[in-house]
């Protein structure tokens, strides 16, 4: 009976290991996938924020610096099924975000800022990858849409959710305004809402992004138009699951400035100042959602570790049962032997 013990105890000891090493190294990467269709809608809010807005007025708009503004920005992620990328069992999704700042009980104003871009991302590390057939950026009219090629990386890094396992290190970030990827840095460990998460930030420094001509009256000149240059900084502050690399939380504090010849940083007219950040609704249904994916993600992430101790424990064990029995064999033999010896030595 100890022998068929010995045997199941190191048999069930290696089945431990082998599976860990199936659900770690096998189901684990096969699993641990973004979905094709994230179906995501992420609300921003803001208040005290300085921008420019166009007024309603017939059928030109007028523009107009306007402060006190309370903003609401709404951005939805949705998968493109259509994209030759996209397949069953693929590692790449195709991914359409589309984006828009309004102002809060302001009817009279056009929205005050709007995009929507496409790009393909891995699907477990969710950096942009190439090829990949549709890749654009649209600001504004359809006009705006400035087309990637296939085989060109046109949103580089990463622009929507962290990898799976991130870790405390810095990351590429890609920052749709200023056009560029830009450290990502970690800063701490954090809760939010009561789940574990990490911190990291980027900042874009004062980058020059676009030449206007706007109305004198709108940056303080006599003269009926001026050219002016766009620039742009802001800090980028997200709050990540580390286990599935979801964003839960964010915000950020942007300013955007016109500038005329001669003028130096912050002595332009201020286009945009303030902070917008996610609403406690978005940030809920957020760290909701990666509580669930976390529970699902703990049979090939957790389960392996447990197994990983188990497993040579069951087989220490069972080595020491046979060890054990064989000691106990050998010394029922020696005490066969003995009274057969003595009766000879008579």
């Amino acid at each position: 009976m100890r022998r068929v013990i010995t045997f199941v105890l190191i048999g069930l000891g290696v089945f431990a290991l082998a599976l860990g090493l199936l659900l770690r190294f096998y189901a684990y990467p096969n699993l641990a996938k973004a979905p094709l269709n994230p179906d995501s809608l992420s609300v921003g809010q803001g208040s005290g924020i300085t921008a420019l807005v166009f007024v309603k007025n017939g059928s030109a708009d007028t523009p107009e610096i306007r402060r006190n503004l309370n903003l609401t920005s709404t951005t939805t992620v949705t998968g493109d099924f259509t994209q030759p990328e996209v397949k069953d069992g693929t590692d790449v999704a195709s991914w359409i975000e589309a984006a828009i700042v309004r102002a809060d009980g302001e009817p009279d104003l056009q929205p005050v800022d709007g995009s929507v871009r496409q790009l393909c991302v891995d699907r477990f590390s969710g950096e942009a990858v190439v090829p990949c057939e549709s890749q654009y950026i649209q600001e504004g009219d359809y006009d705006d849409r400035v087309i990637g090629t296939r085989d060109e990386l046109q949103q580089p890094g990463l622009s929507f959710k962290l990898p799976f396992d991130a870790e405390k290190k810095t990351y590429k970030w890609y920052d749709l305004t200023a056009k560029g990827a830009y450290d990502l840095v970690f800063e701490a460990e954090d809760t939010v809402k009561g789940l574990d998460v990490y911190r990291y930030s980027y900042e874009v420094p004062p980058t020059k992004i676009d030449e206007r001509q706007v109305p004198g009256t709108l940056v303080g000149s006599t003269e009926p138009t001026v050219d002016a240059d766009l620039y742009y900084q802001v800090k980028k502050t997200i709050w990540a699951d580390p286990v599935t690399g979801a964003v839960v939380a964010g915000e950020q504090t942007g300013r955007q400035e016109l500038r005329q010849a001669g003028e130096g940083a912050g002595q332009g007219t201020s286009v945009f100042e303030g902070t917008l950040r996610l609403n406690d609704d978005t940030v809920d249904r957020f760290v909701k959602a990666a509580e669930d994916n976390r529970s699902k993600l703990w049979l090939l992430t957790t389960l392996p570790v447990i197994l990983w101790i188990v497993g040579p424990l069951l087989i220490i064990l069972g080595v020491a049962l046979l060890l054990l029995g064989r000691r106990d064999e050998d010394r029922a033999d020696s005490d066969r032997r003995q009274p057969a010896l003595a009766r000879s030595d008579g």
